[in-house]
């Protein structure tokens, strides 16, 4: 078996990811098991520059604020904004201050100077603007869609005026409080103000739709996609702060549910304009139902790589990526007969793992599932290996 194994493994490049495919996909999903690593995120630049310079792609999208995203794609198109600017403002959950992150901006800039917009690089967030503790205020997305059809329709079409939507956000405070994710009852999302604004993005929205060809004519298809985000964002964050009100037991659930199907719809109009490199947790990208624990409760929900793959089919894959040590977190080397064990045998520091093939190898020898002692490391799923592209392999993960 551990022939059968080897023969599995190829050098970490992007070719020999894209030798796992029956074609070119629009989402080429890869995936990590734990945050905050440099090392995973500079193994990540690599391949994208390698699927930039070898296999035409133009996008990378992560795991970050979708509309705090903006300002690193005018950044890295268009130079505004400085480096330090960007990285403070343009990224959530803390991303800002990776050095690999940073690399990442400053590269795409230095490879976008010069060249035609049709040739440029292009970056995205694709999740919405959550955060563990809560999330953001509808009102920038809500405004900001008002504002691009109030420029460009006749006022007699829109639902109402901005003065309205004022009123009925309040202040951002009341969107915001933090311990509205632990109680409902310090949520404003079902209030009378909250339903009559998730009623008005609704007609916003469909203002919008309804008036894509004038619109596109009269602005961009850009500017129009932009204005799309702020639609798609607006709706889903006011779906989200109704479910934070909810009571039910099913709360939590909805919850993980709504970010997983925004970052979903923030995928597919990123695979509508081209091949993109897509980054973020294993959990958000794998084809399987998500699980996880939270205030002792067991959640399951899909996953926007689950939602986006049923889209797409062969438009999307998924490379999951495995770890041997984090050993600065206490996860040392994997018991022998987990999958993390028997790859960890292998000579070599890193590997891309072909799934298919791995799992037909162990045919009937099931691994045992992995545990970890970190909360902050996700092992893989023995049962289901076949069920992603590929795996990228790491045996140590240094500290830092």
């Amino acid at each position: 078996m551990a022939t059968d194994i080897k023969d599995t493994a190829h050098v970490v490049e992007a070719a020999a990811v894209m030798r796992l495919l029956p074609a070119r996909p629009r989402l080429l999903a890869l995936g990590e098991p734990t945050h905050g690593q440099d090392s995973l995120l500079d193994l990540r630049n690599e391949l994208f520059r390698q699927l930039v310079e070898q296999e035409g792609y133009r996008t990378i999208a992560i795991e970050s604020d979708c509309m705090m995203g903006l300002l690193v794609d005018d950044h890295v198109t268009s130079g505004t904004g400085t480096l330090d600017e960007v990285m403070e403002h343009g990224f959530s959950h803390g991303w800002g201050t990776s050095a690999a992150n940073r690399e990442l901006v400053r590269w795409m800039r230095a490879y976008n100077d010069g060249r035609p917009a049709s040739e440029r690089l292009r970056f995205a967030g694709f999740d919405g603007p959550l955060e563990i503790t809560g999330a953001a205020s509808p009102r920038q997305a809500l405004t900001a869609l008002h504002g691009y059809l109030a420029a460009r329709v006749d006022s007699d079409l829109l639902p109402c005026t901005a003065e309205t939507l004022d009123r009925l956000l309040g202040s951002d405070d009341r969107w915001t409080d933090p311990a509205a994710m632990m109680d409902p009852a310090q949520s404003g999302g079902q209030s009378a103000e909250a339903r009559e604004l998730r009623l008005l993005a609704d007609d916003l929205v469909a203002l919008l739709d309804a008036q894509t060809p004038h619109l596109i004519t009269a602005t961009s298809r850009e500017d129009w996609d932009r204005a799309r985000l702020y639609g798609r964002t607006a709706t889903g964050l006011l779906r989200y702060h109704h479910w934070m009100a909810d009571t039910s037991p099913a709360r939590m659930t909805r919850l993980v549910g709504v970010r997983d199907q925004m970052m979903a719809h923030n995928l597919l109009a990123v695979a509508a304009r081209g091949p993109a490199l897509v980054h973020a947790h294993n959990s958000h990208l794998q084809r399987e139902k998500s699980t996880m624990r939270m205030g002792g409760m067991p959640l399951e929900w899909w996953s926007a790589g689950a939602l986006v793959s049923a889209r797409l089919g062969e438009g999307y894959a998924f490379v999951a990526t495995a770890l041997g040590t984090i050993r600065h977190q206490g996860v040392d080397t994997p018991p022998p007969d987990t999958v993390e064990g028997l790859l960890y045998a292998l000579p070599e520091d890193r590997y891309v793992i072909d799934a298919a093939r791995l799992a037909t190898a162990l045919g009937d020898a099931r691994p045992a599932p992995r545990v970890s002692p970190w909360f902050g490391y996700s092992p893989l799923d023995p049962a289901h290996l076949a069920d992603s592209n590929g795996i990228v392999f790491v045996k140590d993960v240094p500290q830092g």
